[in-house]
């Protein structure tokens, strides 16, 4: 005799079922939360650092120093005397317009200095001055006229 066979064994469809699996994605979505170390920020100290900063527009107002050069050969810059009358270094000078020097181009002007030497010294003091301003990288030197008091 001939089996019959039921169809309705063939058509078993398998599901899945999607509690479990919900709650395990909540249950490793929690581990993981719980198991992460919160990132701590570090303490930050405001200080403000020496330096120069440059400004991002140049100045209008050029900066000038005034060298006056006496007749006994003392330099005078800015009212305030530098160096010994008979010195040919004028390390105080140099390092003055060095300063000078840095100070305008950091805030991107030109640096300008005048002299002013009385009608009585000598050549080789003017020379002496013009050379710690090369030394310095200053290029704006400029003559005043004769002066006879000062």
């Amino acid at each position: 005799m001939r089996r019959r066979r039921s169809r309705s064994r063939s058509t078993k469809v398998v599901e899945m079922q999607m509690g479990p699996m919900i709650d395990m994605v909540f249950l490793l979505l929690v581990f993981f939360m719980v198991s992460a170390k919160p990132v701590v920020e570090e303490s930050d100290i405001p200080m403000g650092l020496p330096g120069q900063v440059s400004q991002e527009e140049a100045v209008d107002i050029p900066d000038e120093a005034r060298v006056i050069i006496q007749p006994d050969g003392q330099i005078v810059l800015n009212e305030q005397a530098l160096d010994t009358p008979n010195g040919r270094n004028l390390p105080e000078l140099r390092a003055f317009l060095v300063r000078f020097k840095k100070a305008a181009d950091s805030a991107k002007a030109d640096a300008l200095v005048t002299l002013a030497p009385h009608d009585t010294v000598p050549h080789q003091r003017l020379v002496d001055v013009l050379n710690a301003c090369a030394e310095a990288g200053i290029t704006g030197v400029t003559l005043a006229g004769a002066t006879d008091g000062e």
